[in-house]
């Protein structure tokens, strides 16, 4: 039974640890930057350093939010 209520309680918390880290994202692009929005990587406004700053930044954020999320979900069974 445990298993059943676990499942849509780490989809859920996945979802919202997505909204969080996008948001943190855009917020410490704007920091980084001084600009709004954060390059696309199709666009060809923005050359390879800036768009492949942003993939990494965003990498890391993302990550850092998943594994906090895993982490406080983790238990010893």
């Amino acid at each position: 039974m445990k298993q059943v209520i676990a499942k849509p309680a780490r989809m859920a918390g996945g979802v919202l640890g997505g909204m969080v880290a996008g948001t943190l994202f855009k917020y410490a692009w704007k920091l980084a930057s001084g600009k709004d929005e954060p390059p696309e990587a199709d666009s060809t406004r923005y050359g390879w350093g800036e768009v492949l700053v942003a993939a990494a930044l965003q990498g890391a954020i993302f990550g850092v939010v998943k594994a906090t999320i895993e982490r406080a979900a983790a238990r010893d069974d």
